[in-house]
């Protein structure tokens, strides 16, 4: 089973992170990303689909147009996990 980070595990974690926030209470993590239009932003949706299906881990997520909303907990540990990390680290790299 995955575990939810500690405190310090989670700075470490966020500190590997480009812009994401994290939210104390819903124990996530949160990305606006924007693009130039809605098929940008539809392109990096399906990158990160392929990317996350591929992880085994999904994130909870909307769009609306030019704007892609990433929330990033997991549900099995109860918060944030070393997988919503990873996860997040590969998002990141699809956006570099």
């Amino acid at each position: 089973m995955v575990e939810k980070l500690s405190g310090k595990e989670r700075e470490t974690g966020l500190r590997s992170l480009n812009g994401w926030v994290y939210d104390e209470a819903g124990d996530a993590i949160e990305h606006v990303f924007k693009f130039k239009d809605f098929s940008e932003a539809f392109g990096f949706m399906s990158r990160v689909a392929l990317a996350a299906e591929k992880a085994g881990h999904h994130p909870d997520w909307s769009n609306s147009y030019n704007a892609v909303t990433i929330r990033l907990s997991t549900h099995d540990a109860g918060g944030l996990s070393a997988k919503d990390i990873a996860l997040a680290q590969m998002i990141d790299k699809i956006m570099a």
